[in-house]
Formats: C-alpha cells, structure tokens, sequence
C-alpha cells in the first residue's frame, strides 16, 4: 500500500508540529525544515501538546513521528533554549496535565500510554535521538546521521539517551556512541538496537504508517496494556511486571474487545475493535 506523507504547513520562524488524523494514527509532524528542524521552545510546548491529543483522544490509538523536509532533526536550538535554561524554566510547563514527549516519568508530567512509531531520516542529532528511543518502534532512512553530541559541548544528555541507549544496545554500545560523540549510520543504529528497520530514503513514513495501521487494528485496550507491562518489566522488574498479569488479563477478558477476539476467531473472520 502506497502512503504519502501529510501535507505540511508552512511554520512561523520559530517552527511549528504538525498534526494529521489517519484513520485511527495521528501522525505529528516536526516543522521547521530551513533550520533542520532544529527545536525550539514553542516546538518542544507543540510537541508535548500534540502528545496530549493522542493520549485524550479516544479514537487515536497510535502515532507515527515524523519529519518535514530532509533531516528529522539537527537538535536543541540552543540560544533560544539556553534563555529558558538561565531563568530555571522549562518549555514544557508542569502540572498542567501535558504528557511530556521523552516519557522519563518526570514529576508534573503525564506518560504517553498509547504506542508510538518514528520514522527518522538525514541527521537526528541528540533530541532526535532521544525521541525516537522514547518511541516504541523506529523506522529508518537509509540516509540517517546520528550523534548524541552533548559531552562535546560540555553537558550531559538529559532526555533520556544515557538511559535507553544502554538498554537498546547495552553497555558497550551505548559508551562508545555517548563518550565520543561520535557520528554513525542507519546501519550502526540497526546493529545496536536503537532502529528496528532501515528502509530506502523517501520511505520511511510510508513503512511506519504501515506499521502504525497494523497497531491500529489489534485491540486497543490490550495494546495499552501490553506497552505497559513491558515498561514495568524494563523500569521495576520481572517480579513487578510478573504480579500485574492475573488482574490486568482478567479485566481484559471481560472487555467487548476481548468477546469480538473470541467471535471473530470462531467465525473466521477479522476482528473489529472498539477501545471497549
């Protein structure tokens, strides 16, 4: 099946995040194509905004993050973001109700619940990174340049990358691409575990869309549910994850979903999901 990725808008200076309704995906788009998408606050508030949609909304029950123009992103826009970073504030404010994008749990923020695809291309510098290892499935160009440059700067990455980097790709791994800031290919990202395929340039919203819509139509209730087992199997442990599947499954048995799954299997026939 032949997708095309949405029409975009044309963003203000300070760039802008798209959003498009596909069936039951919303794909969110990142903006700001004559900077290399590089973020900015009011992108980074954007973002977090259009997070909060997929979460609310009942009838989205899955996204694909993507990119407009050639590279998925080159970074932070750092004068803007160094002006927040002086006063102690942050972009995204707390408390509020928003689901922040890199999913770290962070007090005052919401988790995304609902499962996410990226599909990344050209340069995906730091944030990019750490977005799409904060997605569940990434969708490569065969174009992509990566680097987590932040210890060449200075800093440290805070996004989430010195965590997930070691899960996806383990110790080792994760040490050589973070201690050098070194710059490494769609194929190195796929050996390592932060990519799950690589596809030709040009492709790769069409792959994860195709990706998304098959999400989209399993059951809703059990896919939330099976996202979240796995975090708490990565983030508490085997023994957490292991005490939430008597209840978890019975209250899923009992769903509309889980009488059509049932039907459907009888009947021989593909299923029709509701979220109930």
């Amino acid at each position: 099946m032949s997708h095309m990725i949405p029409t975009s808008t044309t963003p203000p200076q300070e760039g802008a995040i798209d959003t498009q309704v596909i069936g039951h995906v919303l794909a969110i788009g990142i903006n700001r194509p004559e900077k290399r998408n590089g973020f900015t606050p009011k992108m980074l508030l954007e973002l977090a905004e259009a997070y909060t949609r997929l979460e609310e909304d009942k009838d989205l029950r899955v996204s694909v993050l993507y990119a407009v123009g050639d590279h998925f992103t080159a970074g932070m826009d750092l004068p803007l973001i160094a002006e927040y970073r002086k006063r102690g504030e942050r972009p995204i404010p707390e408390n509020i109700g928003l689901v922040e994008p890199h999913d770290l749990g962070l007090p005052g923020y919401r988790r995304r619940t609902k499962p996410m695809v990226a599909a990344v291309k050209g340069i995906c510098f730091t944030i990019g990174i750490e977005l799409m290892l904060a997605a569940d499935i990434v969708i490569a160009a065969d174009n992509c340049r990566f680097s987590q440059l932040e210890v060449g700067r200075g800093i440290m990455p805070t996004g989430g990358a010195t965590i997930r980097m070691v899960q996806r790709a383990g110790w080792g791994n994760a040490m050589l691409h973070l201690l050098t800031a070194d710059e490494f290919n769609s194929d190195e990202a796929l050996r390592v575990g932060f990519v799950q395929r690589v596809v030709a340039t040009g492709m790769e919203f069409d792959e994860a869309l195709t990706v998304a819509r098959r999400i989209s139509e399993q059951a809703p209730l059990a896919v939330v549910a099976s996202r979240l087992n796995a975090r708490t199997s990565v983030e508490e442990g085997t023994v957490v994850a292991l005490a939430d599947f008597t209840q978890t499954n019975t209250c899923l048995a009992n769903s509309a979903d889980a009488h059509e799954g049932v039907r459907s299997f009888a009947e021989r026939r593909k299923p029709s999901f509701t979220g109930n």
